[in-house]
């Protein structure tokens, strides 16, 4: 009978314990001993019974005695990155047997990364409270398509931004949904408030979008060979004049779904989205009245000028439009300013 276990994994590495060991753990002895192996990689490894001492299953804690015979059997093997459900309120604006919109808050990613940190297991140290793990947790059953990590994901809403993302609970569906997204079937339109006075009543910026080169967390608009075709068209709702300043609240409709479009585009014509510091925004308000109202340097150094601080980007997916894939209905869906933006504009206002 072929061998199975843990001893046919690999040729076994053998370690003859030093006298000089004797006293320390088995877990901290191996540390040490296997470059590049961190001790929680070790306890891994023994929990996944890839370690004998003296040809028995050991614990991580058995002391050393010196003269032991350690046989290392493979390495260890994180478990697959998996999202798991996590019962967190959802906002559902739409729902039937194939596919589900919801209204994501600001301040919840919509998934996990793959890259972000694990801990021994490998299990990502990050992947709670995510938009997946509340709809796993909702429907039980999504598309697989976009893996473990990211099931029932057909686009993406930036953490920070709001507003109405479709969810797809069959592959039939999402395979679809992902073709209406590339063939630009999806009216999708924003709600952003941005800094200054927008010049024109409405415009269209199709500068392409690729990752910064320098700051990778960013996109740019500068020439770049990663570079993807990006169009969104814009109209001002609303210009503000404030103590604050002058600020302009846009609705934006885009035709492509690249990575922070709208806060790009809007940065790139000079009009940062408020709260967007990433792009150029300021951390916080002033009241510029109040701090120019000082009669001297020394006062205005002293004078406290109200501040008022956003604790999120002011970009807001308000509306999606779209032919159910499925039965070809059309769909409209409105979700409105949560809030904390209207709250925001109130006191924007104010005074």
């Amino acid at each position: 009978m072929p061998e199975t276990g843990p001893e046919a994994r690999t040729e076994a590495r053998v370690i003859v314990v030093p006298a000089e060991a004797a006293g320390q753990r088995l877990d901290a002895f191996l540390a040490a001993q296997l470059e590049g192996v961190s001790r929680s990689r070790v306890q891994l490894l023994l929990d996944q019974d890839g370690v004998r001492v003296d040809h028995a299953v050991p614990k991580a804690s058995l002391k050393l005695r010196g003269g032991e015979r350690i046989e290392i059997l493979g390495e260890p093997r994180p478990e697959p990155l998996k999202a798991m459900p996590e019962d967190i309120p959802l906002s559902v604006v739409y729902e039937d047997e194939n596919l589900a919109v919801i209204d994501k808050p600001a301040g919840m990613m919509v998934h996990a990364g793959a890259g972000a940190s694990k801990d021994a297991r490998g299990q990502n140290m990050h992947n709670k409270g995510t938009l997946v793990n509340a709809l796993l947790h909702r429907f039980q059953k999504l598309s697989t398509t976009g893996g473990e990590l990211r099931p029932g994901i057909v686009h993406r809403l930036d953490k920070d931004t709001s507003g109405l993302i479709v969810v797809a609970k069959n592959d039939r569906a999402h395979a679809a949904l992902a073709k209406k997204f590339s063939g630009r079937e999806m009216r999708k339109t924003y709600i952003a408030l941005v800094h200054g006075a927008v010049e024109r009543e409405r415009g269209t910026i199709t500068a392409a979008i690729g990752r910064d080169p320098v700051r990778r967390t960013r996109m740019t608009t500068r020439p770049q060979e990663n570079a993807r075709s990006a169009v969104s068209h814009y109209s001002v709702m609303r210009r503000l004049a404030t103590r604050f300043g002058k600020f302009t609240l846009v609705e934006v409709r885009i035709e492509t779904g690249r990575t922070h479009q709208i806060r790009v585009h809007m940065a790139s014509i000079g009009h940062p989205v408020v709260g967007d510091t990433l792009y150029g925004a300021a951390s916080q308000l002033t009241d510029q009245i109040a701090a120019q109202a000082a009669p001297s340097r020394a006062a205005r150094r002293n004078a406290a000028p109200e501040k008022l601080k956003l604790e999120r980007n002011f970009l807001h997916a308000a509306e999606l439009e779209f032919a159910h894939p499925v039965t070809g209905r059309q769909v409209h869906l409105k979700a409105p300013l949560p809030q904390e933006l209207t709250d925001f504009l109130a006191s924007l206002e104010a005074g």
